[in-house]
């Protein structure tokens, strides 16, 4: 089957044999894939640092029918979140947004919505902005909770930690540009109250829960 090159986020990676690596990305036009990046271990290997989570690279892979897994040819890095590692913060979040990501898109099903909020979270945290790492994921876990078909009715929910003032919030977000939201309105307080409704609103909907918001609720 001929190489296809598409526009790609790389979710998650996990060790396969002694140099291998079997990668969790999400294509523009493909939606959610898997495959085997052949010696993407070595020092000098087709991959570079393009497969570090949450990277954008221009993917170059290829897939046989009735194949669960692609091979994974070479990438192009088109944008790093390496200058957020230094932030243990922003570290957790990007671990949050991959994780999310990685259960809640369906394989082989193209997003180009999901797509989008991917690339204006990532480029809202790299402005570096007063309290742009709570504002990114709460705005992110409303709108990958809408974008998955299973957003409750956040007016009327029965969750008394709910807030009247957090349920104003959400429907403004909802509506809003992340880039043009009140940074008086984003506190750690106002995360944490949104985002407890809707983690629990995911977890009906994966295998297993979650493991980066307990990290994020202790930050």
């Amino acid at each position: 089957m001929p190489a296809r090159i598409s526009e790609t986020y790389v979710l998650r990676t996990y060790p396969f044999r002694e140099s291998d690596l079997i990668v969790s990305f999400f294509t523009r036009d493909q939606g959610k894939l898997r495959g085997v990046a052949r010696r993407a271990r070595k020092p000098k290997s087709n991959f570079g640092s393009g497969l570090e989570r949450l990277s954008l690279v221009n993917l170059s892979y290829s897939q046989k029918e009735n194949r669960e897994l692609a091979n994974l040819n070479s990438c192009d890095l088109l944008q790093s979140q390496f200058d957020l590692l230094s932030d243990f913060e922003a570290t957790v979040a990007l671990d949050y947004i991959a994780e999310v990501s990685d259960h809640l898109l369906p394989p082989h099903e193209s997003n180009e919505r999901f797509f989008r909020l991917l690339t204006a979270v990532l480029d809202y945290m790299h402005e570096r902005a007063p309290g742009a790492i709570w504002a990114a994921i709460t705005y992110f876990s409303l709108w990958a909770t809408r974008l998955s078909g299973f957003l409750p009715d956040l007016a009327n929910h029965p969750d008394r930690q709910l807030s009247t003032d957090s349920r104003t919030l959400a429907a403004a977000m909802l509506k809003t540009h992340i880039s043009g939201l009140p940074a008086r309105a984003w506190n750690k307080n106002t995360a944490l109250d949104l985002r407890r409704i809707l983690i629990r609103q995911m977890e009906e909907h994966v295998e297993r829960r979650f493991h980066t918001p307990p990290l994020l609720e202790a930050l």
